[in-house]
């Protein structure tokens, strides 16, 4: 099959631009794929964090794309359509998660050949900081997709309101697969200048309103001396207000901040100075945080909410608390850190399980199926 997947590769950096990265690498195998990326992707004065792009110290899979769509060029959305045609793909991938790209997104689908059959892989149907333009741009990429393919019922459900016939494939996010195993965490501790002898809660990711990091902040105060939480990611607004909820809490001391964008030779050491993953999220789809500690092999402690409680009570990773609020949140930190022996070494069992249950290759093939009968 003749494919071309247009979304961010490199130079573009983060978790999208490496899962894209891996997709292409593993269709490749079987398929003939060709990358199409972006000449801006967000106007510099709309992106909220430092850089989009990648930075000499970023380890990346360079993959080998035509940059050529503006997401605010009219005139660029008819060119990339035609360097589309060009390569008359069978099928065209086009990963989707947020609605400033849709009339871009959409713009080019009308141009390209209607031979080549649209294939949208949604992220986010809706996002979880919606506006009210949000779900007609939505809706006009949407209806000229010819299928779908989501990673979480949620978002499956989300997709339907908006094209209630959809061709849809729910297929779970893979992990990510390219990271170095864990290590001891005295070592990495030492590494990131962190207290070694604490029992450690990592809040690793972007870092946005959604994602609740202030209620785990605010949770660290029902919990005594002996836990520390380490903060990893970049912030996409300010950062401000959680500083302000740092300086008042009782165990400042042990709340460590890594506020920057982790790049990848940074994300093992954390994972292993780490006794668990905190998601204490108030609202969630799928999340590639997720896939990541099944690869890294780390149990979760994860709020009830979208596909996120669901997921880890389900594979039995990690411990899921009934609501997001701080005390829930310290409830739960509680309950984790008295599990017994056997408890925690059934949650590395089922890590493990899941990290094989969802492999790339396990990803693909069906994909690939699904793509065979349009």
């Amino acid at each position: 099959m003749k494919i071309a997947i247009l979304s961010p590769f490199y130079p573009y950096r983060g978790g999208l631009a490496q899962l894209n990265a891996r997709l292409y690498t593993e269709l490749s195998k079987n398929n003939e794929v060709k990358a199409f990326t972006f000449t801006t992707l967000y106007p510099n004065f709309l992106f909220p964090g430092k850089t989009q792009y990648v930075t000499e110290n970023d380890p990346v899979t360079v993959i080998d794309s035509r940059r050529v769509l503006s997401s605010i060029n009219p005139f660029s959305y008819i060119k990339t359509a035609r360097e589309i045609n060009k390569y008359a793909p069978d099928l065209l991938i086009i990963p989707y998660w947020m609605s400033f790209l849709a009339p871009a997104y959409g713009s080019v689908c009308l141009f390209v050949n209607k031979r080549t059959k649209v294939v949208s892989l949604v992220h986010n149907a809706i996002s979880h900081e919606r506006t009210l333009i949000e779900k007609p741009l939505a809706k006009f990429f949407f209806n000229r997709c010819d299928a779908f393919i989501v990673m979480s019922d949620p978002v499956r459900k989300d997709l339907l309101t908006l094209k209630k016939n959809a061709v849809v494939l729910l297929q779970p996010h893979p992990i990510y697969d390219h990271y170095a195993e864990r290590f001891d965490k005295e070592t990495a501790c030492n590494e990131l200048g962190v207290m070694a002898d604490k029992k450690n809660l990592l809040f690793f990711g972007l870092i946005r309103d959604y994602k609740g990091l202030d209620l785990l902040i605010e949770a660290m105060a029902y919990l005594d001396d002996s836990y520390q939480l380490i903060i990893a990611g970049e912030s996409y607004g300010s950062f401000d207000k959680y500083t302000g909820l740092i300086n008042n809490s009782p165990l400042k001391d042990n709340i460590k901040v890594f506020e920057q964008y982790i790049p990848d030779n940074m994300v093992t050491t954390l994972f292993s100075a780490a006794d668990v993953l905190a998601l204490p999220y108030r609202s969630a789809t799928q999340s590639g945080v997720v896939a990541l500690a099944y690869q890294l092999e780390l149990p979760m402690i994860a709020t009830n909410v979208g596909a996120l409680g669901s997921t880890v009570n389900h594979s039995g990773t990690g411990l899921v608390v009934s609501e997001p609020t701080a005390s829930d949140l310290a409830q739960g930190i509680k309950s984790f850190f008295a599990t017994d022996d056997a408890g925690l070494e059934q949650y590395k069992e089922n890590l493990k399980k899941e990290k094989k249950r969802l492999s790339w290759e396990n990803f693909t093939r069906s994909i690939e199926s699904f793509f065979s009968q349009l």
